[in-house]
C-alpha cells in the first residue's frame, strides 16, 4: 500500500480504501480502478491524496465494522464543517444537537472496544476531522467511566466545538513539524477568538452553561505547560477527558508532514505525565479501543517480530504474544516473562493498520501446545476478571 497525492494519481491505480462523498454514499469502493474522468471528479473532493494498492498486492482485510467507522466520520466532517461555518457567519449552529445525538448514539454506548481509525489530515480540514475524533474518542472514554446522559451530551458538544479557533490558525503553522514559542502564543490567541464564536458572555446559542465552562476549562488546560501551576488549579472530569482525547487524537494523526504514533506508544506519552493527563482518563481512553488487538504485528524488545495471539483486557501491554523467528510463545502477564521481553512498538501498514488478519491469525490456532498456552491464559484473565467483580 501506497499514498499518492492528487497530482501523482494515473488511470489504473487501485484503491486502498473507499471514498464518501458527504450524505456518506460511498462514490469508488475499495480495489477500484481509477479512470482520469474519475480522477477528475476525486481532484474537486478536497482530498490531499489517496492510498492506493500496487498492482500485485492483495486487498487488505477490513471489516464491516471499520468500514462503518470511516463512513461516519466522513458523515460526520462535512457536518461540524457546516456548523462551523454557521458560527463564523453568527448563525445558529443548528445541526448541533443532532450531530452530538448521532455521535452518542453509534459511540457512546458500545459494549466492545473498537478499532480507532485515523483519517489523513491536510491544514485545509485539520480542524474538521480533529474535532471529530475527539468528540468520537470522548463518547467512548465517557462510556467506560460511567457518565451519565446529560454528562456525555455535554461532553461531545464540548468536544466538538473547543477547537474552532483553529480555523484561525495560519496554514503555514498547522504545516510545521515543531512549533516555536511564537506559533504556540499565535495558536493560544486563535483558540481565544474562536470561543468568542461562541458568545459565551450572552450564550447566544443557548449552549449548556456546562458547554461552555468545560471549554473554557480545556482551553486553560491546554495553554498551561508548568506542572506545578497545573496541579494549583481545579478542572472537572470533563475538561480532563477532552484534555487527554485531544492529546492522543494529535498524537496518532496522519499528514504528509510527519509519521504518527502507534496508539500504544501515544498511550505511553499520556501516562509519561499524569500531571497533565490524568491517570484514570488515560486508562479508560485505552480501555475503549484496540490497542494490541489479536492478530497484531509487533516489534519486540529484542528485536524479534511478533504476532498477538490473544489481547488482555487487564492490561493490554501484557498480551500472549508468537516470536515469530523461533515460534516461542511469550505470556508477557507471567512476570518473569516481561522481565527478558516486553513489546516495543506495533508494526503497521502505511494508513496504520494492523498487518496480521483474522484468517492468517487462525492458522496458528491449531497447534496443541499453543491451544494449551491460550487456555491456560484465558483461565488466568477470567480468575482476574472475578476477582475484581
Amino acid at each position: 500500500m501506497q499514498f499518492v497525492e492528487i497530482k501523482d494519481l494515473k488511470p489504473g491505480m487501485r484503491l486502498a480504501k473507499p471514498i464518501y462523498n458527504k450524505m456518506g454514499v460511498m462514490l469508488y469502493d475499495r480495489n477500484s480502478f481509477l479512470t482520469m474522468s474519475g480522477i477528475k471528479s476525486i481532484e474537486n473532493f478536497g482530498l490531499i491524496g489517496l492510498f492506493t494498492l500496487e498492482p500485485a498486492e492483495p486487498l487488505p482485510p477490513v471489516s464491516q465494522e471499520d468500514l462503518e467507522f470511516e463512513q461516519f466520520q466522513v458523515i460526520y466532517m462535512f457536518r461540524i464543517k457546516e456548523i462551523m461555518e454557521q458560527l463564523q457567519q453568527g448563525k445558529d449552529p443548528t445541526g448541533l444537537p443532532a450531530l452530538t445525538a448521532d455521535i452518542l448514539k453509534n459511540f457512546g454506548s458500545v459494549d466492545h472496544k473498537l478499532n480507532f481509525i485515523q483519517t489523513l489530515r491536510s491544514s485545509a480540514d485539520f480542524v474538521y476531522k480533529h474535532s471529530i475524533c475527539t468528540a468520537i474518542l470522548s463518547a467512548m472514554t465517557a462510556n467506560i467511566m460511567n457518565f451519565n446522559k446529560t454528562e456525555k451530551n455535554i461532553l461531545v458538544t464540548a468536544a466538538l466545538l473547543y477547537d474552532l479557533g483553529y480555523l484561525y490558525v495560519p496554514r503555514t503553522i498547522l504545516e510545521k513539524d515543531t512549533l516555536a514559542e511564537e506559533d504556540l502564543h499565535i495558536i493560544q490567541e486563535c483558540r481565544k477568538k474562536g470561543f468568542l464564536l461562541l458568545n459565551p458572555d450572552t450564550n447566544k446559542y443557548m449552549l449548556h452553561t456546562e458547554v461552555l465552562n468545560t471549554i473554557q476549562q480545556t482551553l486553560t488546560m491546554l495553554s498551561t505547560t508548568n506542572p506545578a501551576e497545573f496541579k494549583e488549579k481545579t478542572f472537572s472530569k470533563l475538561a480532563h477527558v477532552i484534555m487527554v482525547t485531544d492529546k492522543f487524537n494529535s498524537l496518532t494523526a496522519m499528514n504528509l508532514h510527519h509519521i504518527p504514533l502507534s496508539e500504544m506508544t501515544a498511550i505511553r506519552r499520556l501516562k509519561e505525565s499524569p500531571d497533565f493527563y490524568q491517570p484514570k482518563t488515560v486508562s479508560a481512553l485505552s480501555s475503549s479501543i484496540h490497542i494490541l488487538p489479536s492478530g497484531c504485528s509487533i516489534d519486540l524488545s529484542n528485536g524479534d517480530k511478533g504476532i498477538v495471539l490473544m489481547e488482555n483486557p487487564m492490561n493490554f501491554l501484557a498480551p500472549v504474544v508468537l516470536n515469530i523467528r523461533d515460534n516461542q510463545i511469550y505470556d508477557l502477564s507471567n512476570p518473569k516473562v516481561s522481565e527478558k521481553v516486553q513489546i516495543a512498538d506495533i508494526m503497521k501498514t502505511m494508513d496504520n493498520r494492523i498487518v496480521v488478519d483474522e484468517e492468517t491469525l487462525k492458522q496458528f490456532s491449531s497447534d496443541s501446545r499453543l491451544q494449551s498456552t491460550l487456555s491456560r491464559f484465558r483461565q488466568k484473565m477470567r480468575q482476574k476478571t472475578q476477582a475484581t467483580t
